[in-house]
């Protein structure tokens, strides 16, 4: 499952909803940033049990890495990510949030081909959301601001927001 959107449109929420109902079902579920991620794969690697981490991380049936492509990866960052997703392709389901769409994932993979291949490993049996929402968090800050100002606060916007589910 890919989640795309804005910061703050729910994409993170969605997909640690997604989590809980796997680990209320009683499957094995981790959360994590894909920063940090990154490093632990990153260290394992220049510790010489990259494999092993692999390995450790398979036990999971779902990944769930938040932020992939928040921040710019190094080339050696960015290939211990691809060696994941890569090892897990087939394997074992991963679940991303990213607010890049495709078009600029060459800034994580910093290679066209690299990039392609990651891509095409992620979609070719994913659920993709796109959440085209305004930021909650823009919105909670704007109806506390207005609070704080002794003007009464507007009711909560109803606006049916778009949410696109492609597979």
């Amino acid at each position: 499952m890919l989640a795309f959107g804005n910061p703050g449109s729910g994409k993170t929420h969605l997909l640690c909803a997604v989590g809980h109902e796997l680990v209320g079902q009683g499957r094995r579920v981790l959360f994590t940033s894909c920063q940090l991620l990154v490093q632990e794969l990153l260290a394992a690697k220049q510790a010489l049990t990259l494999p092993q981490k692999l390995k450790r991380l398979s036990r999971y049936e779902a990944l769930i890495l938040d932020d992939i492509g928040y921040v710019e990866q190094s080339q050696q960052e960015m290939e211990v990510l691809f060696t994941l997703l890569a090892y897990r392709y087939e394997r074992g389901s991963l679940m991303i949030t990213s607010n890049l769409p495709f078009s600029q994932w060459e800034t994580i993979f910093k290679n066209p081909m690299t990039t392609a291949a990651a891509i095409d490993r992620l979609v070719h049996h994913a659920v993709i959301v796109e959440l085209n929402l305004p930021s909650y968090r823009l919105e909670a800050s704007k109806q506390r601001a207005e609070q704080e100002g002794a003007r009464p606060a507007a009711p909560a916007s109803s606006a049916i927001a778009e949410m696109t589910i492609a597979r």
